[in-house]
């Protein structure tokens, strides 16, 4: 018998906050922690098996990788809010015209956007930084991941989807069943078939593809809450603009994040002498770390997501401050142990990935300057989840374009200037910190006039 729609999101209106924030968030942290561990394994495979220069070539394709993340997440980000506050409208088909519009943009970008890129591929990396030195390894592994876009972007969209309609566990399935594949895979592919730096691609690709199999099967099946209907519709303006209007604020992120690591790139090997490929190296283990903890939280904003979608959708503000006051603690404490982590074991991290004397050298110094402010990113990020969360992307956008634009690449042109390589990573800390005093004054002023007229409007109505 199929499960209503209804039975599958009723429960983000009544239930206890703190219970919905578990229920919604531990799948998604379980899947963004599996996502980080194979990233980070993955560049472990490649620092032991192929060399330190694979590994700043990996860190050349970064940028790139934020790009394709960028295109993807136009999509999915949107469509999971948009979904989610339908189905606190209890509009049950037009969610379901958002799971097909998702799918058809999905296949859409990838093609586009991988095919364009596939044809200028050289071109662009050496643009972000590659030398002749580190450019055949992110060569190599670019081509195959732009192969593989087609499947990783229809299994990213409807992975965010599924999540938003009331299936955290399966949305945690699937990104465990692409990171197990990867895992399984990638030392096969590297150290017995001998695939190098080109075998951590294929065996990303190849574990995409079994959660693209599995999220597929879902939104196929008529036992799924909201899944395919061919009588809806498909490629529609009015839901296509929506979409991309809540997700143009994580793919500016993404965007803004290229832009900013080609700019880290290229500070690196300008301030980092005859190092200068080590350095970006150190980079790329850095922002390993770095992302790992990002990620995790990334996880409760994901599961916070549909919680406040729905609560917005039907009303529900005291129950919205309550998950946005409970994932700000959550975040901030999350950061604070890759703080400690950080600045108290860098070799020991570092170590992980390479046995290279001068990169772990390299890294340590950068590890503990870029990670001094670390503990507010957790917050920074929350609050700035929370406004693409609520519908409001225009603000979501601000608070991202502030830290990655506005404070973070002027540091990287002026602080290199007079503290060379360490103030390649000073520029990183010092945009944490201004980033999390603009975030809690945006939020201020938000709540303080924006949601406080959408609550005298919501009591004009009911009385």
């Amino acid at each position: 018998m199929a499960i209503s729609a209804s039975s599958s999101t009723e429960n983000l209106g009544v239930q206890s906050v703190g219970k919905l924030l578990a229920q919604y968030s531990v799948p998604a942290i379980i899947a963004s922690v599996a996502t980080s561990l194979y990233n980070i394994i993955d560049s472990i495979f490649i620092g032991r098996g192929v060399g330190p220069l694979a590994i700043a070539g990996l860190a050349i394709t970064f940028p790139l990788m934020n790009l394709v993340a960028a295109f993807c997440m136009l999509i999915a980000a949107g469509g999971a809010t948009i979904s989610s506050i339908f189905l606190g409208q209890k509009n049950f088909s037009r969610a379901t015209d958002v799971v097909n519009n998702v799918f058809s943009l999905c296949l859409v970008h990838s093609v586009v956007f991988g095919g364009l890129t596939l044809l200028f591929l050289d071109p662009i990396l050496l643009f972000f930084g590659a030398t002749p030195d580190t450019i055949g390894y992110a060569r190599e592994f670019m081509e195959v991941i732009l192969y593989g876009t087609p499947i990783g972007f229809v299994f990213i969209g409807l992975n965010n989807l599924m999540r938003a309609t009331g299936y955290p566990r399966k949305a945690m399935i699937s990104a465990l069943i692409s990171v197990a594949v990867n895992l399984v895979l990638a030392p096969v592919f590297i150290f017995v078939l001998d695939l190098g730096i080109r075998g951590a691609a294929w065996a990303t690709v190849m574990g995409q593809f079994s959660a693209f199999v599995w999220v597929l099967s879902h939104f196929m099946s008529s036992k799924s809450s909201i899944h395919f209907k061919r009588t809806n519709k498909w490629l529609t303006w009015s839901i296509i603009k929506r979409i991309y209007s809540i997700g143009l604020s994580p793919f500016l992120m993404n965007v803004c994040a290229c832009v900013v690591v080609i700019f880290i790139n290229r500070a690196l090997l300008d301030y980092g002498g005859d190092d200068g490929n080590l350095a970006v190296g150190a980079y790329g283990i850095i922002n390993r770390t770095t992302m790992f903890f990002v990620m995790i939280v990334f996880g409760v904003t994901q599961g916070m997501q549909p919680i406040l979608g729905y609560n917005i959708g039907a009303n529900n503000f005291d129950r919205v401050k309550r998950v946005l006051k409970l994932g700000i603690w959550i975040g901030v404490a999350i950061t604070l142990i890759g703080w400690i982590i950080s600045e108290g074991f860098p070799d020991t991290v570092s170590s992980l990935f390479t046995t290279d004397e001068t990169l772990v050298s390299i890294a340590r110094d950068g590890f503990r300057i870029y990670f001094i402010c670390y503990p507010v990113v957790g917050c920074q990020i929350v609050i700035q989840n929370f406004f693409q969360s609520v519908g409001k992307p225009q603000m979501s956008i601000f608070l991202s374009l502030t830290r990655q634009l506005l404070f973070l690449i002027p540091f990287l042109v002026i602080f290199p200037r007079f503290w060379g390589i360490e103030g390649v990573w000073a520029s990183m800390a010092g945009s944490d910190i201004i980033a999390f005093v603009v975030s809690i004054s945006t939020l201020w002023w938000w709540m303080r006039h924006t949601m406080r007229k959408m609550e005298m409007q919501a009591a004009m109505k009911d009385a």
